[in-house]
């Protein structure tokens, strides 16, 4: 396996890991978020273009557009509970009262 695909899955897992270790601030779930999507987006880009099947093409194109639209509601949410409770602590946040 080459290096590159080492390191793309490394840089997922540390992303998933601090995804489920540092969940304090919505804040740092949301960049979590966002490298796994990165590194998603450049394995797919870099698997595809190694193995020339052009039907494809357009998965990581699909996959940023899920990704924009995921950061687009993660921040409206971060917005939208600091303006209410203050504060992003996710621990704080009781979802069953609204």
């Amino acid at each position: 396996m080459p290096s590159i695909y080492m390191n793309i899955m490394l840089a997922f897992t540390v992303a998933l890991l601090g995804l489920l270790m540092y969940r304090s601030h919505l804040m740092s779930s949301l960049l979590c978020l966002e490298g796994m999507m990165l590194s998603l987006f450049v394995l797919s880009t870099i698997t595809i273009l190694n193995t020339w099947f052009t039907l494809s093409s357009m998965m990581p194109v699909m996959l940023m557009v899920f990704a924009a639209c995921e950061a687009a509601v993660g921040l409206a949410l971060l917005v939208t509970v600091s303006n209410t409770y203050g504060l992003d602590y996710v621990q704080n946040l009781n979802l069953l009262q609204c």
